[in-house]
C-alpha cells in the first residue's frame, strides 16, 4: 500500500514538473515570438556609407529594444527595392524602405521637386530645405497617404557626367546618350540638356559602356572609384546636377502601432545616423575624388548657369509640381 501510495506521488510530482517545463517552454517560445521583426531594404553596397549607417542605426535600436523590436537590414537589392519598397509600406508591412525621395514624390509630388535638378551647391543647402516648415508640411501630406518620413538626408553625394566627351556646355550634350536611371524626373532633365537618356539599371551599365552601347553616364564619385569607371572613360563634367540623397520610411500604420519609447528610441538613432553619414561623407567625397584623380579621370568645370536655365523648365513641366516650386526652394535655401 506505501509502495502504491509513493508511486502515486512519484507519479503526480513528474507530471507537475512536466507541467512546468511546457509552461516555461511555451512562454519561452512567447517571449521569441513578442521580438517583432521590423526588414530593411535598401540598394547600397555594403561597403557604401549609406549602408554603413543605416547598419548603425538598426543595431542602435536593437540594442535599445532587446526583446521587443529588430531592424534586419537587407542591401543590394536583397529585398523589393524602388517602387515596389514603397508598395511595401503602404500595404502596412512590418518594412522599411531606403530610396531617393523621388519614389514618394509619386504620393506627394513635391517630394521629387526635392531632388530636382540643379538645387543645390552644398549638403547644407539641401538640409536647409529638408529641416523647413515647408518641408514638414509635405511630410504630413506623405502621412496622410500611408508613408511615414524618418529621414530625408541620407545623402551620398553629388553625380556628374562621366564620357570620353569633355563636357561644358549643355549644347556639348546635344545626342550624347547617357545612361540613367529609369526615373522620370533624370530623363525629363537629360531631355531638357539635349541629351539623348537611356535609362537601365546600375549592374548593366559597366557592361554597356564597354560594349559603347551608351556614350557615358551618370553618378556620384563614390560609384565612379567602387565601379573603377576610370578604366573605361576618362572625362567627369563637374555638372552636380543632382544630389544623390536616400529617405527612410515606413508605414503610418506600424509606426502608430509602436509605443512612444519605442517610437522616440527609432527616430533619434535613424536622425543621428544621417548626421554621421553626412560628416563622413565630407571626408570620403575628397578621397573618392583623389583616388578617381589618380587613375587617370580628368575633371572640369560646366558652365552651371546654362545646366541651370535649362533645366528650370523640368520643374514648370513636371506632373503634380506645386506652381512655382523651384522658387520656393531657391526661398529656403536663402533663409
Amino acid at each position: 500500500m506505501e509502495t502504491k501510495k509513493s508511486f502515486m506521488v512519484l507519479k503526480f510530482f513528474l507530471v507537475f514538473l512536466l507541467g512546468l517545463l511546457f509552461v516555461a517552454c511555451g512562454k519561452d517560445k512567447e517571449e521569441k515570438q513578442e521580438v517583432r521583426v521590423i526588414k530593411v531594404s535598401h540598394v547600397f553596397q555594403t561597403s557604401e556609407p549609406t549602408h554603413i549607417y543605416i547598419q548603425q542605426a538598426a543595431d542602435r535600436i536593437n540594442e535599445r529594444l532587446k526583446g521587443q523590436i529588430e531592424f534586419q537590414v537587407y542591401p543590394n537589392g536583397e529585398l523589393p527595392s524602388y517602387k515596389d519598397a514603397i508598395e511595401q509600406v503602404l500595404r502596412g508591412s512590418d518594412f522599411v524602405s531606403v530610396v531617393d525621395p523621388s519614389y514618394i514624390g509619386d504620393y506627394v509630388p513635391d517630394f521629387t521637386a526635392l531632388v530636382g535638378p540643379m538645387l543645390y551647391n552644398s549638403y547644407e543647402d539641401y538640409t536647409k530645405v529638408t529641416s523647413s516648415d515647408f518641408v514638414k508640411e509635405l511630410e504630413k501630406k506623405a502621412e496622410e497617404k500611408g508613408i511615414k518620413v524618418l529621414s530625408l538626408d541620407f545623402i551620398f553625394g553629388f553625380r556628374n557626367i562621366v564620357t570620353d566627351k569633355v563636357i561644358k556646355e549643355p549644347s556639348d550634350l546635344e545626342g550624347v546618350k547617357i545612361r540613367v536611371p529609369a526615373s522620370k524626373l533624370w530623363i525629363d532633365t537629360f531631355n531638357a540638356l539635349g541629351a539623348n537618356p537611356v535609362a537601365m539599371p546600375w549592374s548593366e551599365t559597366v557592361s554597356a559602356l564597354q560594349q559603347k552601347v551608351i556614350d557615358g553616364t551618370e553618378t556620384t564619385f563614390s560609384f565612379m572609384s567602387n565601379s573603377k569607371l576610370y578604366e573605361l572613360r576618362k572625362n567627369v563634367a563637374l555638372s552636380n546636377h543632382f544630389l544623390g540623397t536616400g529617405g527612410v520610411y515606413i508605414s503610418t500604420k506600424v509606426w502608430d502601432s509602436f509605443t512612444d519609447e519605442q517610437r522616440k528610441v527609432i527616430q533619434e538613432e535613424i536622425t543621428q545616423a544621417a548626421k554621421d553619414n553626412i560628416a563622413k561623407m565630407y571626408e570620403l567625397e575628397e578621397q573618392y575624388k583623389e583616388d578617381i584623380i589618380k587613375n587617370g579621370m580628368i575633371l572640369n568645370e560646366v558652365n552651371t548657369e546654362a545646366f541651370k536655365e535649362k533645366t528650370k523648365k523640368v520643374f514648370d513641366e513636371y506632373p503634380g509640381f506645386s506652381q512655382g516650386i523651384y522658387q520656393k526652394i531657391q526661398d529656403e535655401i536663402k533663409k
